[in-house]
């Protein structure tokens, strides 16, 4: 947490703490800009650049075209359906959430998180203002944040070593699948280790937070941040409710969690399928395989929605493992289409609703 100047209430230190926050603002917007023009403009280049270089696109767009309507309508079933898991995640983790405005919820803040650069801070700010709105006290909002994110992650990090095992067994793994099933193993380990410490006893939680809080005053000072106080009661307060709440819920968020994954990976599957790229080209390890890979990538957030960094991973994970470059990036716009930019108007849809709804609103 940022401490300010113990000093500022004297009105030199005022000024001059004053004209040294509007400079930093301006350093800190400046660099903000910055990021955000790099990030849309590698978006931008890989959609741009890449995929034309692997694919026709005017082949592309025909083989879009090909879709029948009983393809289009069970793709728009397998989008709903996923777009549900999203809901049941969130409510497995905050008890006593509706779906309507999980729906709700989720929806707006997954829109400004796919189309804002940075957007996850932003969508997460928005999500604790509405559940506020509705009632649900810090301390829920916060766990339930924590623990559907940690778990997220997890099955990120799982996905390779799920794949590697299968590929393995089948005799087709391969050196990149195999570094990404390492990546995530050893981080997997490494930060249920951690967590499983710091649930396990109250001096640990406090002496991880501390520990923690002066690596980040370490880090953060050398951009002129910081410090970070209070780690320590702050983490022995989140093992106190993660307790509670997992010891009631922890299968649900689990399998919530693996279901809305495995749903995502449907999506992928049926859009190859469709588009014609089968099974003798592409198996449905190795599409697994790609699609493990390319959901560990997504950890990190380097354009909004991994823009651009998504479409091409999955394109060059697929054609290396033998689909038709057209046929490929065909599949990989239709699945992204619904598991991304669909998101968008359903994120406006969504905003309206709760708008109107007055009464999901408690009074403050």
């Amino acid at each position: 947490m940022y401490c300010p100047n113990s000093g500022a209430h004297r009105i030199g230190n005022l000024v001059g703490l004053t004209e040294s926050a509007s400079g930093k603002r301006g350093a800190r917007g400046w660099k903000r800009w910055a990021g955000i023009t790099v990030s849309l403009a590698v978006a931008v280049g890989l959609l741009v650049g890449v995929l034309p270089a692997i694919a026709d696109i005017g082949e592309v767009w025909r083989a879009i075209q090909t879709l029948t309507w009983l393809e289009s309508a069970s793709r728009l079933g397998l989008a709903a359906w996923n777009i549900l898991t999203y809901q049941l995640v969130i409510m497995s983790a905050l008890p006593g959430l509706t779906l309507g405005r999980a729906f709700v919820v989720s929806q707006i803040s997954t829109a400004v998180t796919n189309t804002v650069p940075a957007g996850s801070a932003v969508g997460v700010g928005i999500a604790y203002s509405m559940f506020s709105s509705f009632g649900f006290e810090t301390g829920s909002i916060a766990i339930a944040a924590i623990v559907t994110g940690l778990w997220n992650t997890f099955v990120k990090l799982g996905l390779p070593i799920v794949a590697l095992t299968i590929l393995s067994f089948q005799g087709r793994g391969n050196a990149a699948l195999q570094s990404a099933a390492l990546t995530g193993l050893g981080v997997l380990v490494l930060s249920t280790g951690v967590l499983a410490l710091t649930l396990a006893r109250e001096s640990i939680a406090r002496s991880t937070g501390e520990r923690l809080g002066r690596a980040a005053t370490l880090i953060a000072g050398r951009f002129r941040r910081g410090p970070f106080v209070g780690w320590g009661d702050r983490f022995a307060e989140f093992r106190a409710q993660s307790i509670t709440l997992l010891r009631r819920r922890w299968h649900w968020v689990t399998l919530s969690t693996v279901v809305s994954h495995l749903s995502l990976f449907a999506m992928l599957l049926t859009a190859l399928r469709h588009m014609g790229v089968s099974a003798d080209s592409v198996t449905g390890a190795e599409a697994f395989a790609a699609f493990a890979a390319v959901r560990l990538l997504t950890v990190l957030p380097i354009t909004p929605g991994g823009l651009g960094v998504v479409e091409v991973a999955y394109t060059t994970a697929l054609v290396v493992a033998g689909g038709d470059g057209d046929l490929v990036v065909a599949a990989v716009l239709i699945y992204r289409a619904l598991s991304d930019l669909l998101q968008v108007p359903l994120g406006i849809i969504a905003y309206v609703i709760w708008r109107t709804r007055q009464d999901w609103r408690v009074s403050q």
